[in-house]
């Protein structure tokens, strides 16, 4: 059988240990050719774009970040006869099935080719864990490490200058890295997309430590955040909203609302106040031990269920288990934070 793997979507710590574990055992236990696809959807609509995969192709990438198949935000079905394209393409390279590993849109466009009758399975895959039907995604873990080293180093300038620091971090929809990320590095506040916080009630914690004798603040604030400026109930908040344009899934591109936050901060309380935007930094680099065994566990599942021709699927992590659920069961869906997990990050703010 030829198999093909593509990465779509942002780039993530782990999506090498994935094709390495693909390649591995679909070659040495089932005798597979393994294709890679560059560029994610983007290489099954413009030829010339797969290549062969072998044991020398893949040996040494494991702690490798990023993914040597290259990635993009491609939607085929932006393209004209996009889904059709992909089907012909895949005839064409003699791919029989095909392994997807991405986010939500990515596993969205396999679950949708998946009715046309292309035999896919989906690897989940977003630094921001919110996939739904897996308990985590590889990429999160890597990426909580480095935003909570980055807070730990934030809270020395903080403390030495008696200052407020705003720490963004990326979760467009969602606040695991900014939940998972604030209470592993001891953070006075939390703003995430699923809580809508207005800046007075922001400003009140703040105010509260200072009250009690603690000269600085860390707040750590999820890209996607919605803090209200005016109002005075809920259903009257005006939400700040940084929009930087569409990409090819219809979604805002985020980023700025900490340097927001930070000037009505100031403005509002008189403590001086900062802002690290940490961006790009968190999904680089090399992957956690977590995210290594993680992402090695799918890319093994993944073949395995092609050998089984058990299509439609993504694998998943339920508990300390892999296992898989229908591709139909994740489109168009996110996972949020559990309401555990915000209660317990609350405990500590101000």
């Amino acid at each position: 059988m030829k198999v093909g793997i593509l990465t779509g979507g942002g780039d993530c710590p782990g999506l090498n240990a994935v094709i390495r574990a693909v390649v591995k055992k679909g070659i040495t236990v089932y005798g597979y050719e393994i294709w890679g696809i560059f560029q994610g959807w983007k290489g099954l609509l413009e030829p010339n774009l797969t290549v062969p995969l072998n044991l020398d192709k893949v040996s040494g990438i494991l702690h490798r970040g990023g993914t040597i198949l290259e990635t993009s935000r491609t939607n085929p079905f932006k393209t004209e006869n996009g889904g059709d394209l992909v089907k012909q393409n895949m005839k064409k390279f003699g791919l029989e099935a095909l392994i997807a590993v991405g986010g939500e849109d990515t596993l969205g466009v396999a679950a949708q080719l998946h009715t046309l009758g292309i035999k896919v399975v989906g690897v989940p895959k977003t630094i921001d864990n919110d996939v739904v039907g897996t308990d985590y995604t590889f990429g999160f873990d890597t990426a909580v490490n480095i935003a909570m080293d980055a807070i730990d180093r934030v809270h020395t300038t903080a403390e030495s200058h008696n200052r407020v620091m705003v720490v963004e971090v990326m979760g467009r929809h969602t606040g695991w890295i900014a939940i998972a990320s604030g209470i592993a590095g001891g953070a006075d506040l939390i703003l995430i997309p699923e809580k809508p916080m207005h800046i007075d009630q922001v400003c009140d914690y703040i105010k509260k430590r200072h009250e009690r004798g603690k000269d600085f603040s860390i707040v750590v604030i999820a890209e996607g955040a919605k803090i209200a400026l005016s109002g005075k109930r809920e259903q009257e908040y005006q939400y700040i909203v940084q929009e930087r344009g569409l990409d090819q899934f219809g979604h805002v591109r985020l980023g700025g609302i900490g340097a927001i936050l930070s000037e009505e901060i100031e403005k509002r309380t008189g403590f001086e106040t900062r802002y690290v935007i940490l961006g790009y930094i968190q999904r680089g680099g090399s992957p956690t031990a977590f995210d290594r065994v993680l992402a090695t566990r799918y890319g093994v599942a993944a073949i395995d269920l092609v050998h089984k021709k058990d299509f439609g699927k993504m694998v998943c992590l339920k508990g300390n288990k892999i296992s898989s659920i229908p591709l139909s069961d994740i489109a168009k869906k996110t996972k949020p934070i559990e309401e555990e997990l915000y209660q317990i990050a609350e405990v500590f703010f101000g």
